[in-house]
């Protein structure tokens, strides 16, 4: 795909340096469904900007809930009764601790986007997704930073990714190279805050069900 081969190529001079504002939509194959309008137009350039101006963004990275073994391709795993119940419960816990979330993105597969659905149920969310080839369990996690980097540089102050192991790990550790690719419980959430401008991020807290009934 010319478009992917491109964005590999320019991948590490965008990323490092963050001259203006990339659109990754059509290089990693984003399919768009409606979402909310509360971006900002434009972006700004670092070293113009003092630390109020500088492009932060939360990043709220979560594991699809538990799925069955068995389906005729692992895409379309369904989530179990305990996937959808452990999800809907982080959701709840989640919803109490967040301010609105700007932007969705969500992998392809079954077991995914029904986690979506079930913690829509509780945690308010923008109308649509933007569902992502690259949140696949194979994807890479670099393209899915520089994603989130330029919606940062547009002005979106929060994102929710629901993805796979081992790509959530790997995505924490490309937004914050200080930290080793964390473990992922099934409907386990990490937090990360992001510094566009800067490419770096700080994991500010981890949270699983098992945790989350420990601490009840």
């Amino acid at each position: 795909m010319v478009a992917a081969q491109r964005l590999a190529r320019h991948h590490s001079e965008i990323c490092l340096f963050n001259k203006q504002p990339v659109d990754y939509t059509e290089a990693i194959g984003v399919k768009h469904t409606v979402h909310s309008q509360n971006e900002a137009s434009g972006a700004v350039v670092p070293g113009d900007i003092d630390k109020q101006q500088r492009c932060f963004m939360q990043v709220f990275i979560m594991r699809h809930g538990d799925a069955a073994l068995e389906a005729a391709s692992d895409s379309v795993r369904p989530l179990t009764l305990c996937g959808c119940d452990e999800s809907r419960q982080m959701a709840s816990w989640l919803n109490g601790k967040t301010p609105e979330i700007d932007r969705v993105l969500v992998s392809p597969y079954l077991r995914a986007e029904q986690t979506l659905a079930t913690v829509r149920e509780t945690l308010k969310l923008p109308v649509g997704q933007d569902v992502l080839p690259e949140l696949t369990p194979g994807g890479d996690p670099g393209m899915v930073a520089c994603y989130l980097q330029a919606l940062a540089q547009k002005g979106v102050k929060s994102a929710l990714v629901i993805s796979h192991l081992p790509l959530v790990g790997y995505l924490v550790s490309e937004l914050c190279p200080q930290e080793a690719p964390p473990m992922f419980a099934t409907s386990a959430i990490a937090c990360v805050n992001f510094d566009a401008d800067a490419s770096e991020g700080k994991l500010e807290w981890q949270v699983s069900p098992s945790k989350l009934a420990k601490a009840i």
